[in-house]
């Protein structure tokens, strides 16, 4: 299976979009810079774990970056907006004492954005797919830029203010169900314009966003109903360094997932067009690079989604005293494993595809949904914290 894994997202490493060299060298410096500027700021606060942290992001931003340009100019509009918003709070600005503030760079603002940009990128996406609008595709394609974007700057914002007003509060905001599908919303629309732009094809667009605005409307449910819009402390169980690198890991799986399951959808509906006739069967990527999409992406996912399992199990042992509890969660968390694992045993030891794998990566989704949603919705046990 390990071998099949590698030739499933080995796409990633060979898939390179046009760039120069001087552009790469541009990237790799500013990269270098900005991590030694990092370390010189930091480093008296920092131990071996960090030093681990700082490294694995810079290796996947600077891997990222050389393999997909647009990542480049994505990265620093981020770190632009998210700049000026956290420069104003260090200035004393906040949104009771200013306008911009509460408007737009508060992060509870920037999210209100982020959904309008999700929504006009879903009808756009929709236009291409249902009437054949090119016009509808940039537009739905621009509008998920300005979606994912708004959605990191506005996490990165959100973490400096859990420092606001009390400082021993200050942490990842990745603690309760309102920061994490924020941060699913993003994470998803940034992975998908990266398979967008592999299978020069907008179609898939209309599948992947809708799902996005759904998770977006549920984030505001959350938020408007049991108020997990305010930033609140973090639980004991929570207060720990590996919240940083365990949620991430889990979200770049979930966000791979949950677009495979989505193109699964795809190459059905594609495979029926082409049985039966219909509009499907020219604004869909032929059934050879769905499949492709989807298998990769399960198989991306499902690396990620080990890693942060087994990151998950130490955090345990440190909080809870041992690697593992059977509590909901981490038995769901194992039905998802075996489930993805499954799926990449039956492509690589039976040679499965077409319409059953498909069928294998929608349904996933159901399982995958109640792993992410559903035991925090409810079940209790260890993960309780994150029950409404």
């Amino acid at each position: 299976m390990s071998v099949q894994l590698e030739q499933q997202y080995s796409r990633f490493d060979h898939k390179t979009f046009p760039s120069s060299n001087k552009e790469n060298l541009v990237w790799t410096l500013f990269l270098t810079l900005g991590a030694l500027g990092i370390w010189v700021i930091f480093r008296a606060q920092f131990w071996m774990w960090q030093y681990i942290i700082l490294g694995m992001w810079y290796a996947g931003l600077l891997w990222f970056g050389l393999k997909w340009p647009h990542f480049r100019l994505f990265t620093l509009v981020v770190l632009a907006i998210a700049g000026v918003g956290v420069g104003l709070y260090t200035l004393g600005y906040n949104d009771s004492n200013s306008l911009l503030m509460r408007y737009f760079l508060h992060s509870n603002a920037m999210f209100d954005w982020m959904s309008v940009a999700i929504l006009c990128s879903a009808v756009g996406y929709y236009g291409y797919l249902l009437r054949g609008s090119e016009s509808g595709g940039k537009w739905g394609q621009r509008f998920a830029w300005a979606a994912s974007a708004l959605g990191f700057a506005g996490l990165a914002i959100r973490w400096r203010e859990t420092y606001i007003g009390h400082p021993s509060w200050g942490h990842i905001p990745v603690s309760d169900i309102y920061d994490v599908m924020a941060l699913f919303c993003a994470m998803t629309i940034l992975f998908y314009l990266y398979y967008e732009e592999d299978t020069q094809s907008r179609g898939l667009g209309a599948f992947v966003l809708p799902l996005v605005l759904i998770a977006d409307i549920f984030m505001f449910w959350v938020g408007a109903a049991y108020h997990l819009d305010h930033i609140a402390p973090l639980v004991p169980a929570l207060q720990s360094f590996w919240m940083k690198i365990h949620v991430p890991s889990m979200f770049v799986a979930y966000a791979n997932f949950y677009i495979s399951a989505m193109t699964g959808l795809a190459y059905l509906l594609k495979d029926r067009a082409l049985q039966h006739g219909g509009f499907l069967r020219d604004r869909l990527p032929s059934l050879e690079i769905l499949e492709r999409s989807y298998s990769g992406t399960i198989a991306f996912g499902f690396l990620f989604f080990t890693v942060g399992t087994i990151l998950g199990a130490v955090w345990a042992a440190r909080a809870w005293g041992g690697f593992w509890s059977w509590d909901p969660k981490e038995t769901w968390a194992l039905i998802v494993w075996l489930n993805y694992a499954g799926f990449l045993h039956a492509r690589s030891q039976k040679n499965w595809h077409g319409r059953p794998m498909a069928w294998w990566a929608l349904i996933s989704l159901i399982v995958v949904t109640f792993c992410f949603i559903g035991v925090n919705l409810f079940l209790g046990g260890l993960h309780s914290y994150g029950k409404l």
